[in-house]
């Protein structure tokens, strides 16, 4: 490796929203996620519904029109 070139390698620590904390080595030092492997729906197995913006009911009034006006036609 040519020198003075390369950022520097140290060891950091990457902490979840969730409190889990890992130990590395990165160029960035204290790395914040918002979910990781402990909290994350895929590998716990929990399934997690989230509508915020309402989009089933959104969907279910732009729909329920349709199926009244296809019965009357």
């Amino acid at each position: 490796m040519k020198a003075d070139i390369h950022p520097d390698y140290n060891e950091t620590s990457i902490t979840c929203a969730c409190g889990a904390v890992y130990r590395t080595r990165s160029t960035r030092r204290d790395i914040r996620l918002g979910i990781c492997a402990a909290c994350h729906p895929f590998f716990t197995g929990e399934q997690k519904f989230v509508d915020t913006a309402g989009r089933i009911e959104k969907f279910s009034r732009r729909y329920a029109g349709a199926q009244t006006r296809k019965k009357s036609a």
